[in-house]
């Protein structure tokens, strides 16, 4: 039954004062009451732990400590673009910085950030002269105060490497991200040089980027799959017959509602390019760019461990010329690139080993001979590896490609220097929150109040004392007012609280006479009590 259609009952009407056939409105029914944003205490608290629980899901990890003191760690890193907005002009002075995860929570909170995710042997930047003195690290301990916070200045790790990921920018098509725009999965590199050996420095790709088809392949497979369908259509540009079983149901014709196909489209990833291997099959990738700066390892494609190299083919999307500027295709370097990978060809072939080579240093061989790593000369797997194939291509990986590379006396050195190669790495991860109990609390400091006590300690010891004795008095004072409807599950008013607030001022007195001067008026309101 509809609830509107329903009679009111004697219990919903107002209620008459007797002496002056005034009404009373019950308490439940007071304008407080119906306030679209009233609540009761119950529902507060559990609204906090709500709130809390999601900060949890989303921030799992402790916040209390800077990576810095650590050293150079593989680990998530974020770039703040408040602190340091990128330029407009990629080609104009930039200087990039990166702070560990506890720092971009607690020093940049509120700042524009991008979660660039892992970077290898990176220290935290936060608090070094890549910020201004304004912008410090509140985390760490500053020497001269012996006090936590207000460090700025520090000198930064001359070894951290900067690529284009401190600007947004990703892959080889340099996209200013935006992830509510991205579609689709970017993969990133293993990253075997820096982008000042010619690398990438870990950057992510556009599966379509890493093929030559640009960041938006899959409109490219849309229009080619919409011209095969239209190549498929009878003469006069409709399908051809199909069963009427297919498409009818009790001579009624079933159609499928756009909105619903078009939300299942942008639901659902687009379909990799053709020359782009299942996610399922391959565990890391090496891009082109690195590959090209490190072409030994080109000869690896094909082989165990190591699936066919999918190729770049620069010319398969015309792209414009500020991309092709920045990715350093312009046709003007066409000649000095061809002459370039001629050069890394010879070398690379100059790599292969005789049997019996005695380039290394005698030095050299015993100190890889006593780590383990190293085959004997003899064993080299080059020579039986097939040729090395032309042109630019990125090497997708199995799990157990590390396994594969020839470790002989001359091999071993170009392993050695990207150890990456080697086995795999460890990332650090910052310590789970200890502090996640089921009152709801948060990141290891208890409840919000807790979290705004231990704020307290940065402010000036005589003022942060006066603070909490004053706001401990208060809490004192208001949890029994609190408890009281908590425990009963009624909704608390505005009225409760000025009269409560008017006890706590001592205005009992007024109270009483402000009601007395109500009755007299032929007004009245419900006590509450």
């Amino acid at each position: 039954m509809d609830p509107s259609s329903v009679p009111t009952t004697s219990q919903e009407a107002p209620e008459t004062n007797g002496t002056n056939g005034s009404e009373s409105r019950p308490r439940t029914q007071s304008m407080s009451q119906q306030s679209d944003d009233s609540q009761t205490a119950a529902d507060f608290i559990r609204d906090q732990l709500q709130l809390e629980a999601d900060a949890r899901e989303a921030l799992p990890y402790s916040i209390e400590n800077c990576t810095k003191p650590l050293g150079p760690l593989r680990q998530n890193v974020f770039a703040c673009l408040t602190c340091h907005p990128p330029p407009e002009n990629s080609s104009d002075p930039y200087n990039p910085a990166g702070v560990c995860y506890a720092c971009s929570v607690q020093c940049h909170g509120e700042h524009e950030l991008v979660e660039i995710f892992q970077k290898r042997n990176f220290t935290c930047d936060c608090g070094t002269t890549r910020f201004t003195s304004e912008q410090q690290c509140t985390l760490r301990i500053n020497p001269d105060t012996n006090t936590k916070g207000d460090v700025h200045s520090e000198e930064p790790d001359p070894n951290n490497k900067y690529n284009q990921n401190f600007r947004n920018r990703f892959c080889s098509c340099s996209i200013y991200y935006n992830p509510n725009e991205q579609v689709g999965t970017m993969y990133q590199c293993l990253g075997l040089g820096t982008h000042e050996t010619g690398g990438c420095g870990e950057d992510w790709y556009h599966p379509g980027c890493l093929v030559g088809l640009g960041p938006k392949w899959y409109e490219k497979q849309k229009a080619h799959a919409s011209g095969t369908n239209a190549d498929s259509t009878n003469g006069n540009g409709t399908l051809p017959t199909i069963s009427e079983g297919a498409t009818q149901e009790n001579g009624t014709e079933q159609q499928v509602d756009g909105n619903q196909e078009v939300q299942r489209e942008e639901d659902e990833d687009p379909a990799l390019p053709d020359s782009f291997p299942a996610e399922d099959a391959f565990d890391h990738f090496i891009c082109y760019k690195c590959v090209e700066a490190y072409p030994w390892i080109k000869r690896y494609a094909g082989t165990p461990g190591f699936l066919p190299a999918v190729f770049f083919q620069k010319n398969s999307e015309p792209s414009s010329k500020k991309r092709k500027l920045e990715d350093d295709d312009s046709p003007g370097e066409d000649s000095e690139r061809s002459k370039r990978i001629k050069h890394e060809s010879e070398e690379a072939q100059n790599v292969i080993p005789a049997a019996n080579s005695d380039e290394i240093s005698p030095q050299t061989k015993d100190e890889d001979q006593q780590e383990g790593q190293v085959s004997p000369a003899k064993e080299c797997k080059l020579a039986s590896l097939p040729s090395t194939p032309s042109g630019q291509f990125s090497l997708f990986t199995t799990s157990d490609f590390r396994d594969q590379f020839c470790r002989c006396a001359c091999c071993f050195p170009n392993l050695k220097a990207h150890p990456q190669l080697l086995e795999e790495e460890e990332a650090y991860e910052p310590p789970l929150s200890d502090g996640a109990s089921e009152q709801g609390s948060t990141h290891g400091s208890g409840s919000l109040y807790d979290r705004g006590e231990s704020a307290l300690k940065n402010v000036d010891r005589v003022r942060a004392i006066e603070g909490v004795m004053a706001y401990n008095h208060l809490k004192e004072r208001l949890k029994p007012f609190f408890q009281q409807f908590a425990e009963s599950g009624k909704a608390i008013g505005a009225e409760d609280i000025k009269e409560y607030f008017a006890k706590l001022r001592g205005d009992e007195q007024a109270i009483k006479e402000a009601g007395e001067a109500a009755k007299e008026d032929h007004r009245q309101e419900q006590s509450g009590y």
